[in-house]
């Protein structure tokens, strides 16, 4: 059996460009044995010809997109949850989206190209909405907040490192909780001004959500970025619904975020 540091040594020769014959013939090794160990050097390292391995942050060091990953979060806890069915060794991450809003399908899907550069997502048709998909086996890597239940059940928390991508691009979250379960809309009212009535509209953005921790973490993000906001109270199903109607807020939203389209 062969000692472990010729094996690094055989690695170390093939990674800087030396050939597997020549690799075997300096280290005295049969040639079937240094391409073995190749092998297992370009799998670990996810560079096998022909695969793509999914990237990671956390595992491999990967680049990530922060502005891309915020917005891809605020969907995820949104409208977005990771399935891993028995029969599947690879989970996957679905993003809902209406039919009625085909920009923000190209949206989410943009961002799941930029957070998973090596992958390829697809859409899946269901019922008047696409699922926007990617598969990984990193992905609860990336969205630790995935467990058992529905997300109201459980505890949602940002760990410390997507705070801090949170805090850096705090609009491309709001724009994601807003594209998955918000909405902005126009609101009317009529006024008698010396005996005519003149109707007058303005626009409000609404955020609704079940869990008391995403309602947290919109509303924590809505201040950071100085927009006032009011909570309605809790419905029977316990859905809150979040308003932001004064006028300069609203400008800020509209700056920064915009109807659904």
């Amino acid at each position: 059996m062969h000692e472990f540091t010729v094996r690094e040594q055989a690695v170390r020769l093939t990674r800087g460009g030396a050939g597997t014959a020549e690799t075997a013939r300096r280290l005295r090794v049969p040639v079937g044995t240094v391409s073995w160990w190749k092998h297992r050097d370009l799998a670990k390292r996810g560079e096998l010809p022909g695969r793509k391995r999914s990237p990671c942050t956390h595992c491999y060091g990967d680049d990530l997109n922060p502005p891309a990953y915020s917005y891809l979060l605020g969907l995820y806890l949104g409208d977005g949850h990771i399935s891993h069915p028995k029969q599947h060794r690879t989970a996957s991450l679905f993003i809902t989206c209406d039919d009625n809003w085909p920009g923000i399908m190209d949206a989410a899907e943009t961002a799941m190209r930029q957070v998973f550069p090596t992958l390829t997502p697809c859409r899946v048709r269901r019922p008047g909405a696409h699922n926007i998909k990617v598969y990984s086996k990193h992905l609860t890597c990336y969205f630790p907040q995935h467990g058992p239940g529905k997300k109201h059940e459980r505890t949602i928390a940002l760990e410390p490192w997507q705070q801090e991508v949170v805090d850096a691009h705090p609009w491309e979250f709001l724009r994601g909780l807003i594209h998955s379960d918000g909405c902005r809309i126009t609101n009317w009212a009529t006024r008698t001004v010396a005996g005519v009535t003149k109707r007058y509209e303005y626009p409000r953005y609404f955020f609704t959500n079940t869990s008391t921790d995403i309602i947290g973490l919109f509303t924590a993000t809505l201040d950071a970025v100085g927009v006032r906001w009011k909570a309605s109270i809790p419905r029977p199903t316990g859905q809150v619904n979040i308003s932001i109607a004064r006028k300069d807020s609203v400008a800020l939203m509209d700056a920064h975020i915009g109807p659904k389209y």
